[in-house]
């Protein structure tokens, strides 16, 4: 038998072994390495970027985001032994570790006081380095936004670098400063540090460009970033799904609909891992699949089925119509749509049937899947439900969207699972929403902002979400919400005043917050919802080809007017136009924007940004602070006697005059202005008088003025809740008698 001396001194041998290795590794002192190492191997922490924290040349901030006890006891392993780590006090008296008790005891103190003393820029100036550890909040309040300054003005009178860190998975640790509702706990979560390139604030500051912003903004921006891309970083859109499940808990339950009703995540994946196992002997690896579903579970069992088999889902507007669906067909290259006999027959979609067929794709009817599932596939999918079918890359396509041909013909917008995954993490960032939420989600799936707002955004942060099939049961949907009580809703301007007209006072009272997008967003729209249902309405701003989101305001970040903040990692450029001063035309680039363009004409080809920049064709303004605000769209400005005059503009104008109608304005052919300026609307008083008196309070110019009206009881809208822009103007043609013209 072995003594118990020599097993005792071979296993410190290997840990002293061990221990080296690690400070060879990432440049620890022998210290530092043999406290790191127990955290290193529970936790099987992924410290790739950690080299890049630690070389970063003094004067540096290490500004921590603070999730947990363990984030002081890691940096203390990690960073510089040089480095003066700033703690408030109960984080210093929580010293769980004995090993960093004494050394925590000497650097404890109160942050508020810390912050404003001059003791610490002298730090910095003499090559110091220092970490502050801010609270972990998306949305800050007053107060503890008032660290971002204090710690951005010690960094620029110290001429400091700042290297942000994120440790995700430390929020889901026993040690969690989170709320238990908000990160569920798991006993040896798996950690990942992420850091970014140390930089200035003045180069925060200068990195905005045309999003002109503060330097505490700059500050926040810049971890936010760091939070975003290090959460579910280098994951397939499938991988994410599944690393939610096993953060949040694979018996939690995450989506439902009406008719089959509720799904774990284990019991999504489960169906999922059937679905794959059937597209991968019908379809070919890369290959682009259609889906023709409504909201429901179906859909979201579809979609994840293509992924875990390494398919691309080609998302189906089937209220397009028959030509535009052909179209697309044909455009994506698709050969196989899944889709319902039953949704198809209770929707009256036949000639949507017809539409896929002449573009040249076969239907797969769910159906006759789920009468084919047999015992064995069943415990496949339960022994093997964590477990792609296909092989998982983050950069190939991961869905192919439609857009919505608002203003033209729709084009295939291609979207990588990197894309749709740093979409929604740049979201979550932003947004203060996590498992205590229940979404009730009535867009389209087949949109890119119900799809990423409504679906893939509440599957990644464990959000559980009610589909609902159509968003134009305008009686019907305030009814659900009284009964199932959600607490966030992503939708339209249109769909949200039509929601309030029908809804009692308190249908929606259980709403912590509402994001609109796709369309602006009207001051009688927020102040309804405020007023009646103590609802703040949030405005974002997206594209199908950003995945789609770009700027939105939040609780702590909103402007009158405005669409909110960029996302972190979001970039811009303006370009001048020709007769607006205020602004420009908007180019972005980010980690969120698609991979590129397939048109009619070039079927199945990919057409890439140049450099990544992708001209978004609206014009806007930035304010001191980066709040965006929305000019219009550079289609949706006419040139009136040399003039250039925003429609959008105009529709505001009309919309302040009569707020309870629908107004669209459009420009026609003028024989001798070039064009001139119609406004179709469903305000049954509206006159030309009552413009022009409301132009010259407003000092917008008499020849930016509609010189038609045209009343109508509809305005042509999208399945999206859009204004479908070229059926109105054909409309305005035909009322006017100008159609020939045209």
């Amino acid at each position: 038998m072995i003594p118990t001396a020599i097993v005792l001194g071979v296993l410190a041998a290997v840990y002293l072994a061990a221990s080296g290795a690690q400070m060879l590794r990432l440049g620890l002192s022998f210290r530092q390495a043999l406290l790191y190492l127990p955290l290193k191997l529970a936790y099987r922490i992924d410290d790739s970027r950690v080299r890049w924290a630690r070389g970063a040349e003094a004067p540096v901030i290490y500004v921590v985001s603070h999730q947990s006890r363990l984030d002081p006891a890691l940096m203390l392993a990690l960073l510089p032994d040089d480095t003066l780590h700033i703690l408030d006090e109960a984080s210093a008296r929580a010293t769980w570790m004995e090993p960093w008790r004494e050394l925590a005891r000497t650097i404890a103190f109160n942050a508020e006081h810390v912050f404003v003393s001059r003791r610490l820029v002298r730090v910095l100036k003499r090559k110091g380095r220092i970490a502050v550890y801010l609270p972990e909040n998306v949305e800050p309040d007053t107060r503890a936004f008032r660290l971002y300054r204090a710690v951005s003005r010690i960094a620029l009178q110290g001429d400091a670098r700042i290297v942000p860190i994120f440790i995700d998975g430390a929020r889901h640790s026993r040690f969690s400063l989170a709320g238990q509702g908000n990160a569920g706990r798991r006993l040896l979560p798996r950690l990942r540090i992420g850091a970014l390139e140390p930089l200035t604030i003045n180069e925060l500051v200068a990195r905005a460009g045309a999003a002109t912003t503060t330097a505490s903004n700059a500050l926040f921006d810049r971890i936010a970033e760091a939070r975003g891309l290090t959460t579910l970083s280098r994951r397939s859109l499938f991988q994410a799904v599944r690393s939610a499940a096993r953060r949040f808990g694979p018996d939690r339950t995450i989506v439902e609909d009406a008719i089959t009703g509720a799904l774990t995540y284990r019991q999504l994946l489960m169906a999922a891992r059937i679905f794959a196992g059937r597209f991968a002997r019908i379809t070919a690896p890369g290959e682009a699949v259609g889906v023709l579903l409504p909201n429901s579970n179906g859909i979201t069992i579809s979609l994840l089925g293509l992924l875990s088999a390494g398919r691309a889902a080609a998302m189906i507007n089937y209220t397009a119509g028959p030509a535009n669906v052909t179209s697309a067909t044909r455009t994506a290259l698709i050969r196989t749509i899944v889709s319902s006999r039953a949704f198809i027959e209770k929707a009256g979609l036949e000639d949507i049937v017809e539409a896929v067929r002449a573009g040249g794709a076969k239907i797969v009817w769910i159906e006759d899947i789920r009468d084919g599932i047999g015992s064995f596939d069943r415990l496949v999918a339960a022994l093997c439900w964590q477990s792609p079918v296909g092989g998982q890359d983050p950069s190939t396509p991961a869905l192919i969207m439609f857009t919505s041909g608002s203003e033209g013909a729709p084009k295939a917008v291609v979207l990588s699972n990197a894309n749709l995954v740093a979409n929604a993490m740049q979201v979550e960032a932003r947004l203060a929403i996590g498992p205590d939420d229940f979404l009730l989600n009535v867009l389209p799936v087949f949109h890119c902002f119900g799809l990423l707002g409504g679906l893939l955004l509440p599957l990644l942060t464990g959000v559980r979400t009610l589909l609902y099939p159509s968003p134009l049961h305008y009686k019907q949907i305030p009814q659900v919400a009284a009964k199932r009580r959600p607490t966030v809703l992503f939708s339209t301007d249109t769909f949200l005043a039509a929601y309030a007209k029908a809804a009692d006072d308190d249908d929606f009272s259980s709403l912590r917050f509402a994001v609109a997008g796709a369309e602006p967003l009207r001051a009688e729209t927020r102040r309804v919802w405020k007023e009646r249902f103590g609802t703040q309405v949030l405005e974002g701003f997206g594209l199908t080809e950003a995945a789609p989101v770009v700027a939105v305001s939040t609780a702590t970040h909103n402007r009158e007017g405005s669409v909110g903040r960029l996302l972190p990692g979001v970039r811009v450029r303006l370009e001048p136009v020709d007769g607006i001063s205020d602004g420009g035309r908007l180019w972005i680039r980010g980690p969120n924007v698609m991979m590129g363009y397939m048109s009619a004409d070039r079927p199945g080809v990919l057409q890439e940004p140049p450099d990544g920049w992708h001209d978004t064709g609206d014009i806007v303004s930035f304010d001191r602070e980066g709040f965006v605000f929305i000019r219009g769209r550079a289609k949706r400005f006419a040139k009136i006697a040399g003039e250039m005059v925003s429609l959008g503009a105009i529709e505001v104008l009309a919309q302040s005059l009569w707020p309870e109608s629908r107004h669209a304005v459009v420009a026609v052919p003028d024989k001798k202005r070039g064009e001139r300026i119609v406004l179709i609307t469903t305000a049954g008083e509206a006159e030309a008088t009552a413009l022009r008196q409301r132009g010259k309070e407003t000092g917008v110019a008499e020849l930016a003025l509609p010189q038609d009206i045209v009343m109508v009881d509809d305005i042509p809208m999208l399945g999206t809740g859009k204004i479908d822009y070229p059926a109105t103007r054909r409309l305005a043609l035909d009322r006017l008698g100008l159609a020939a013209a045209a």
